[in-house]
C-alpha cells in the first residue's frame, strides 16, 4: 500500500497509530476532569488506557501487514519495518506498565488518574521518535515523551526520593535537549535540511563529511542522545531517577523510554549520518565500551535490587550502543531484537520486585529473596529466567540478542568491542547469579514475611510476568521468525552510500 504523504489522507493513514493514541488520551483527560475523585475510577481509567494502547497496536499491525510505504521519499514520518517493529516494542512496554500499575497505585496510595494519560502521551512521543523521518519530528517526540516521564517520575508527591528523581531527570534532561536542538541546527546549517533522507543524500553527494558544522553538529547530537540513553559519562541522573520513581515507571523508563532514545539515535546516526561514519563511529565505540564496563562494575557493588537493576540498565545501554557503533544494517537488526528482549526481561524483573516491597521498593535488598523458591516456586522461576536472560544465558532471548550484537560488531571489524562485551557480560554474572543463588540455595528469611502479602502478584501483574517468561524462553530457542522481522527492519537503516548507489538517477 503506497501512501502519498503530500495529501491529508496519506498523512492521516501514516500517523494513524499516533492519532488513535492522541484522541484516546484527550478523551480520557476530559473524562478524568469530569469524574475525578470517584472511588475506583482510577482503575477504570487504567483499563481504558490498555484499550487505547491495544487499538494503537492494531493500527500499527494493520499498516505493517498492508506494507504501507511512501509513494516518494518520506517527509516527516517514516513508513518502514523499523518503525513498525519498534512501535510494537513501545506499545507492549506501555501495556505492561499500565497492567503493573493497576494494583500498585492503590497499594501505594497514589490517587492520580492522570498517571495513565501521561503514559499515553509518553508513548505517543516514543512512537514519533522511532518513526520520525525528520530531525524536528524526532525532537518534538523526545520532548513530549520527556515532559510526561518527568511528571511520572515524581508522581509520588509524598515521597522526597520521588521528587528528587523528577528534579534530577528534569534538569539534566533539559540540558540534554539543549545539546540535541543545537546539534539539529548545526546539521541543518551544514546540509540545508532536517529531513533524515535528505541529510543522508547531501552528505553522500556533496563531500561535506568533514565540514566543521557537520562534525560539531554530530557531536552535539551524540551528547544529547548520550544523556537520554544514560551512557557513561552522561549517566549521573539515571540511578537516582530510577530508584526514586514508582517501580512501574522505573521499568517503563529503563525499557521503553530507553528503547525510544536508541531508536532515534540509530535512525539519525546510521541513516542520516551514515555517510560520515568516521566522524562519529569511534566516539560511539568508546561510549559503548566505557558504558558496558562502568555500568557492570557499578552494578556489582549494589546490594539493593532496584538500584542494582538501575545500574544494570546503564550496562545494557552499552550493549545497545555496540549495535549502533557497527553502523550497519546488521547492527540495526541486532538493536531491534535486543530492544524487544530487553523490554521483556526488564519489565518482568521489576514486576517481581514490585511483589517484594512497599514504598517504592528502593529498600528491597537482594538477600530478602532468600528461600523464595520454597514459598513461591513459580515467582522464583520467573525471576531466575529474567536474571539469566539479562546475563545472556543460552536458551533465553537475551543470549540471542547478545549473540546478534556480537555478530554485528565482528562484521564491522570491531573485534575488540566484541571482546569487551563478552568480558562485561561475564562480570554481570557477579550480580545476576547471586539473586538466583539466594532464591534457591539460602534458607527462608523470616523478615520477608512482612509486610503481609509480600511476594504475591495480582492477576494483571501475574499475566505480565507469565507472558514475559514464555516469550523469553520461546524466542531463546526458536528466534527465527523474530530474526527475519528485525532483519527487514535493519535493512531500512542502510548506509547512505548504498542508498545513493541504488536510488538510480535523480
Amino acid at each position: 500500500m503506497l501512501l502519498d504523504l503530500s495529501t491529508v489522507g496519506g498523512i492521516f493513514l501514516a500517523l494513524l497509530p499516533e492519532i488513535v493514541l492522541t484522541v484516546w488520551a484527550l478523551a480520557l483527560m476530559l473524562a478524568i476532569a469530569w469524574k475525578h475523585g470517584q472511588p475506583g475510577y482510577q482503575r477504570q481509567v487504567g483499563l481504558a488506557t490498555v484499550s487505547g494502547l491495544v487499538a494503537a497496536l492494531i493500527a500499527v499491525l494493520w499498516l505493517w501487514t498492508r506494507q504501507a510505504a511512501p509513494s516518494g521519499l518520506p517527509m516527516m514520518i517514516a513508513l518502514d519495518t523499523f518503525r513498525y517493529a519498534i512501535a510494537v516494542v513501545f506499545l507492549l512496554g506501555a501495556i505492561a506498565t499500565v497492567l503493573l500499575s493497576l494494583e500498585y497505585l492503590a497499594r501505594e496510595r497514589i490517587d492520580v488518574p492522570e498517571y495513565y494519560v501521561l503514559i499515553l502521551f509518553a508513548t505517543i512521543g516514543m512512537m514519533l521518535m522511532g518513526g520520525g523521518a525528520d530531525l524536528i519530528v524526532i525532537f518534538l517526540g523526545l520532548e513530549l515523551m520527556s515532559v510526561s516521564v518527568y511528571v511520572l517520575a515524581g508522581i509520588r508527591r509524598r515521597s522526597g526520593a520521588s521528587a528528587e528523581a523528577a528534579l534530577k531527570y528534569f534538569l539534566l534532561g533539559a540540558f540534554a535537549s539543549a545539546f540535541l536542538l543545537y546539534g539539529i541546527a548545526l546539521v541543518y546549517g551544514a546540509t540545508g535540511s532536517t529531513n533524515i533522507v535528505a541529510v543522508a543524500f547531501q552528505i553522500a553527494d556533496s563531500g561535506i563529511t568533514h565540514s566543521p558544522l557537520l562534525v560539531v553538529g554530530a557531536a552535539m547530537l551524540l551528547i544529547g542522545f548520550g544523556f537520554k540513553v544514560a551512557a557513561v559519562p552522561f549517566h549521573m541522573w539515571a540511578p537516582d531517577a530510577y530508584d526514586g520513581a514508582p517501580t512501574p515507571i522505573t521499568a517503563f523508563m529503563a525499557a521503553a523510554v530507553k528503547a525510544a532514545a536508541f531508536a532515534a539515535l540509530a535512525r539519525v546516526m546510521v541513516l542520516a549520518l551514515g555517510g560520515a561514519l568516521d566522524v562519529w563511529q569511534d566516539a560511539v565505540w568508546w561510549l559503548a565500551a566505557i558504558t558496558m564496563v562502568a555500568g557492570n562494575l557499578m552494578a556489582l557493588a549494589q546490594r539493593h535490587l532496584k538500584r542494582m537493576l538501575a545500574y544494570s540498565a546503564i550496562a545494557h545501554a552499552g550493549y545497545l550502543l555496540a549495535a549502533v557503533a557497527s553502523g550497519t544494517p546488521v547492527g540495526g537488526a541486532a538493536f531491534l531484537f535486543y530492544a524487544f528482549a530487553y523490554t521483556l526481561m526488564t519489565i518482568g524483573a521489576f514486576a517481581v520486585l514490585i511483589s517484594a516491597g512497599r514504598g517504592g521498593e528502593s529498600d528491597v535488598r537482594i538477600d530478602q529473596f532468600n528461600g523464595l523458591a520454597t514459598e513461591r516456586p513459580w515467582l522464583a522461576f520467573a525471576m531466575a529466567v529474567f536474571m539469566l536472560s539479562l546475563l545472556g544465558f543460552p536458551g533465553t532471548a537475551g543470549f540471542i540478542g547478545k549473540w546478534y550484537i556480537l555478530t554485528a560488531t565482528v562484521d564491522a571489524n570491531q573485534v575488540v568491542l566484541a571482546v569487551i562485551l563478552v568480558l562485561a557480560s561475564v562480570v554481570s554474572a557477579g550480580y545476576y547469579l547471586p539473586v538466583i543463588m539466594n532464591m534457591y540455595m539460602r534458607p527462608v528469611d523470616a523478615e520477608r514475611r512482612e509486610p503481609e502479602g509480600a511476594y504475591r502478584l495480582p492477576g494483571a501483574a501475574r499475566a505480565v510476568v507469565g507472558v514475559a517468561v514464555v516469550l523469553l524462553l520461546l524466542f531463546g530457542v526458536w528466534p527465527n521468525r523474530v530474526l527475519s522481522i528485525v532483519d527487514d527492519g535493519g535493512r531500512d537503516l542502510r548506509p547512505p552510500t548504498i542508498m545513493a548507489s541504488t536510488a538510480g538517477p535523480r
